[in-house]
């Protein structure tokens, strides 16, 4: 960006790259703080700071790529853990955040309930900076999730974004900040609708991968894992666990568009794909959704010895990049 200003193409970096906050004044989600983002590579997202500094709508050249829920944005106010809400809040958005404690459906374990995909996005980022360096667009921020006499956890979160690109990286410091082991289950669920997804559309996985298809209903689509059907009315969800060996990474093509995305993420935290397939009518959606867990809920994870642990004062990261191009 100094290269281009100090040869006097322009004058002010906000001609090529958008970064600011602004505020929605109406509707459900009046009162909702989003980070807009514009790219000169034709990039478009917004950041929401108040929903765990998770991503919102996406569009690159100008056409959508991430997949909305019917609810749309919420006012923090109105964003809610509590039982049977989830359905009604649930935003969609290109990442949201499921966990710390516990992903899948609600459960209690023990002494404690956890809601549907736990609490992380009803928490407000504190600490937020934006800034552009060099080429890069930078959002930080931390979340924390706590409770007395219990657990202390805390993510540190930077996107990065090139200023002449169209990607977007998310690491997060993830720390166990009490003096006791903690489990935790963590699901960054991104989520690809139309245009990009249609019937049109194909998705390419690494060939060693094992495929596990969480319900009987999936297992009837085991031989279209990769295809899309158009929307049929009230066509139940499919869930397939693709299990890389070596490559973490899934690409999502779009011949008609000449559009292509590619999802890769860090393998050693996130050993798990979860590929989340709805054809239904109004509910049209492909999630690719990196994970450390089989999203069973914390209860039936422990039970089936598969709930992962962070240890007392230790911290894990965890990578995930999402890059469109032209194809």
């Amino acid at each position: 960006m100094q290269e281009i200003l100090r040869k006097g193409y322009i004058g002010n970096p906000a001609q090529l790259v958008t970064l600011r906050r602004v505020e929605v004044k109406e509707g459900r989600a009046r009162g909702t703080q989003i980070i807009e983002v514009r790219t000169a590579g034709g990039l478009e997202l917004d950041i929401l700071p108040d929903a765990g500094l998770d991503i919102g709508q996406c569009r690159f050249k100008g056409i959508n790529m991430s997949w909305m829920s019917k609810n749309g944005y919420d006012s923090p106010a109105a964003i809610s853990p509590y039982e049977n809400e989830f359905l009604n809040t649930f935003p969609g958005g290109l990442v949201y955040t499921c966990g710390l404690r516990s992903v899948g459906p609600a459960n209690r374990d023990g002494d404690e309930w956890h809601p549907l995909h736990g609490r992380y996005h009803s928490l407000q980022a504190e600490q937020v900076s934006t800034e552009i360096e060099d080429d890069w667009i930078l959002v930080k921020g931390t979340i924390r999730e706590t409770a007395l006499f219990g657990h202390n956890l805390e993510v540190k979160r930077t996107i990065r974004i090139p200023a002449f690109g169209a990607a977007v990286t998310i690491e997060d410091q993830v720390t166990n900040q009490s003096p006791k082991d903690e489990e935790i289950m963590q699901i960054y669920h991104c989520n690809f609708g139309y245009p990009l997804l249609s019937e049109k559309a194909h998705l390419v996985l690494p060939e060693e991968r094992e495929t596990v298809p969480r319900t009987e209903f999936a297992k009837t689509g085991l031989d279209r894992t990769c295809e899309f059907d158009p929307p049929v009315a009230g066509e139940e969800e499919r869930v397939f666990f693709q299990k890389m060996q070596k490559e973490f990474k899934a690409r999502l093509e779009n011949p008609e568009l000449k559009i292509q995305m590619e999802i890769s993420w860090s393998g050693d935290t996130l050993p798990i794909l979860s590929e989340w397939r709805s054809m239904a009518s109004g509910d049209y959606v492909l999630g690719l959704e990196p994970t450390n867990c089989y999203i069973m809920g914390r209860h039936e994870e422990r039970e089936n010895g598969t709930l992962p642990v962070l240890k007392a004062f230790t911290t894990i990261q965890n990578t995930v990049k999402i890059q469109f191009m032209e194809a």
